[in-house]
């Protein structure tokens, strides 16, 4: 486990503790926040190019707000959670990204494209669901927790059912260059046409490759807000055609204009949670 690092989120002192190493398996990362506030602390989700696991000790109210469901507990978000706000005072969150990719065979379930929150157990059925939770708080220490999780999903994985490798191998690729991609040309690489493509990638990992390459683009994109660069910078700098471009494909996943995403709380949260390299 990696020292505790406090981070300032929405007025609130946050304790981020990290696995250390590079986590339980590719695709996955995982860590744990800790904090105590006067108030109930209000904070928007960013879109991220994972899905998000959260086992929540604390009271943390997550709502949904293209639906306006409310969830608690051990629930899972889906990709484009840029409507998922949360709130809460005392706050002990143990957090897990998983790539789509390893989500498809952990989880069970492709995700669509959007502000999706369920259950876990909705995923897991509540027998398993309610033994992780059991082992989750009778664990001792933040490495406790962490290794909890990894050997369940561990376990989920090799009982689990992987996407096929073209369909990994393009997510890889959208990954490493950071949106900027031809679906065609990744379709020519692995031999198959583009339809074929469209639908395995889709069935598979829950949205089309376009829908993929944006969010990726995005994510890239708003870090390059939050570490201080000029929307206009940014657009020229990460693929997008001009500005316009940069705000209307931030609106459509966030929300939110550039400028707010810049100043995105949960942003200030992941070079410490999820350095990025």
């Amino acid at each position: 486990m990696r020292p505790v690092r406090p981070v300032r989120v929405a007025g609130a002192e946050v304790d981020v503790v990290v696995p250390a190493g590079s986590g339980p398996m590719a695709g996955v990362s995982m860590a744990g926040f800790r904090a105590r506030a006067e108030g109930r602390v209000e904070l928007q989700a960013v879109p991220h190019p994972a899905l998000t696991l959260l086992f929540d000790f604390g009271d943390v109210l997550l709502v949904d707000g293209a639906g306006g469901e409310r969830k608690s507990g051990s629930v899972v978000v889906g990709l484009a959670s840029g409507s998922v706000r949360g709130s809460g005072r005392e706050v002990d969150l143990l957090q897990v990204r998983l790539s789509p990719v390893v989500a498809h065979t952990t989880l069970g379930a492709a995700f669509e494209l959007g502000a999706t929150v369920l259950g876990l157990e909705d995923l897991w059925g509540r027998r398993d669901t309610e033994r992780i939770e059991g082992q989750l708080r009778a664990a001792g220490s933040w490495n406790d927790r962490f290794g909890v999780v990894a050997a369940a999903l561990a376990g989920r994985r090799a009982a689990g059912r992987a996407v096929d490798p073209e369909v990994a191998f393009v997510w890889g690729q959208m990954v490493t260059r950071r949106g900027r991609v031809r679906v065609e040309r990744l379709a020519d690489e692995v031999g198959w046409s583009r339809t074929r493509l469209w639908s395995r990638f889709r069935s598979q990992l829950g949205l089309t490759p376009k829908r993929a390459a944006m969010l990726i683009r995005f994510d890239h994109a708003a870090h390059r807000l939050a570490a201080g660069h000029s929307a206009a910078r940014v657009a020229a700098e990460s693929g997008f055609v001009d500005q316009s471009h940069l705000c209307r494909d931030v609106m459509a996943l966030a929300g939110m204009t550039p400028a707010t995403v810049a100043v995105a709380p949960w942003l200030a949260v992941d070079d410490v949670a999820w350095p990025r390299r």
